[in-house]
């Protein structure tokens, strides 16, 4: 109902109250007219009531009227007490509200009825949904990529950069990651691959062969004798690395895997290899440099991410719009993820209203507050004011009883 509606009820109601008032007071001025012309006893007991009900009546007036402004603009003590006690409504309403509506017995049974992963579960689970919150969380994300400061990005990039890389020995990295390799024994694939390869050369290349074992034959020897050693030599050789690529145990891969070791060793120990790889990090992170990449690389993931968020259907939507249909039907399905889900907002929901109720008691006391008295009277008088004119009502009929009862009284007994 807005304030338009319960205005012209208010007035309604008013305009109630006020007439059966002066349907008092021409009751009461035709009886005293009609007791000085007749002489009958029912005219003291309507005078009486009469009288009485106006009496009432203007009480109550004056009472309803006294909360919300002075009555007849007579700045009388004690009158417009909203307006003059604001402050205190406003403290003593949101002590009450906090005392009797955010105490802790009073919100845990509806904190314990919260069903949050329900209610996101079947949210998420209709495809109308999920785009409204793929695209309102594209539509954000893009926007805060448009503010960006680009020049700001790519110094922060370059700063962090250079801040974590300062310290960061690169020969140990490459050393312990060398060694790390070999404990997973991964180089192997690199020695069967290489061994295969080399094969495949030898084998390809036989002539070759042929023609550097005549380079380097007497000039006595026959041609066939060249020939013959070449594929003796070509045999060898691929048989050899045939036994290598084969065999994993092949004592080859212990040597070169050795020989490895001590390299990844002597690369992360060695001055000398710490100091050459200074000189390369240092020759990377020059700052005209370091700048320049962190610049590429910011605008690359920056046209990136705007060319996925615009698109339709690009890759990066689609993998959210999956994963959030997985996760919808993880909510509907899944028990404990359901249970964790809930214990932990309730939770969360419980220690944060509990943690926060005088904020929310200085929330109401300050609004009201830093209401105009005036506009605080309009508001509650609007909200209140058609039943406090039944207080009129009342005490227009109530005062007229009192009034009567008294007069008869007064009449047969005294």
């Amino acid at each position: 109902m807005n304030d338009e509606t319960k205005r012209k009820q208010l007035n309604r109601y008013k305009a109630f109250a006020t007439g059966l008032f002066l349907l008092m007071a021409l009751i009461f001025i035709m009886m005293t007219i009609l007791e000085k012309r007749m002489d009958s006893h029912w005219i003291g007991y309507v005078r009486a009531f009469s009288e009485a009900a106006m009496v009432g009546a203007l009480a109550d007036w004056f009472a309803v009227t006294a909360l919300f402004r002075h009555p007849l603009g007579l700045p009388i003590p004690h009158t417009n007490l909203i307006e003059n006690s604001k402050q205190q409504l406003g403290d003593n309403l949101g002590g009450f509200v906090v005392d009797n509506f955010l105490s802790p017995q009073n919100i845990r049974p509806y904190i314990q009825k919260l069903n949050l992963s329900t209610f996101a579960g079947e949210w998420l689970g209709k495809e109308k949904n999920q785009e409204i919150l793929i695209r309102n969380i594209s539509d954000i994300v893009l926007d805060i990529l448009n503010k960006l400061d680009d020049a700001e990005v790519s110094r922060f990039i370059s700063r962090k950069v250079s801040e974590m890389a300062g310290d960061v020995k690169l020969n140990k990295i490459v050393g312990n990651g060398i060694t790390y390799v070999t404990e997973k024994n991964d180089h192997q694939r690199m020695v069967t691959s290489l061994s295969s390869q080399i094969k495949n050369y030898i084998l390809e290349n036989s002539e070759l062969i042929k023609e550097r074992v005549r380079k380097g034959s007497y000039t006595f020897i026959p041609s066939f004798v060249d020939n013959k050693i070449a594929d003796k030599v070509t045999t060898g050789l691929s048989d050899f690395f045939a036994e290598i690529e084969e065999d994993p145990n092949h004592e080859i891969r212990d040597l070169i895997t050795k020989r490895i070791q001590e390299f990844s060793a002597n690369l992360a120990e060695d001055p000398q290899w710490e100091q050459e790889f200074t000189t390369i990090k240092n020759d990377l992170l020059q700052p005209e440099k370091l700048n320049e990449y962190s610049h590429d690389i910011w605008a690359s993931i920056k046209k990136t991410a705007i060319e996925e968020l615009q698109q339709e259907h690009s890759s990066l939507k689609t993998y959210l719009s999956k994963n959030l249909s997985e996760f919808a039907l993880n909510l509907n399905t899944n028990e404990t993820l359901q249970s964790k889900i809930d214990n932990w907002v309730r939770v969360t929901a419980y220690k944060y209203i509990l943690k926060n109720t005088h904020q929310f008691g200085n929330l109401i006391s300050s609004t009201v507050g830093n209401w105009q008295g005036k506009e605080l009277s309009e508001k509650l008088e609007l909200e209140v004011g058609k039943d406090l004119q039944f207080i009129r009502v009342n005490g227009t009929i109530v005062g007229g009883l009192v009034g009567l009862i008294i007069y008869t009284v007064a009449h047969f007994f005294l």
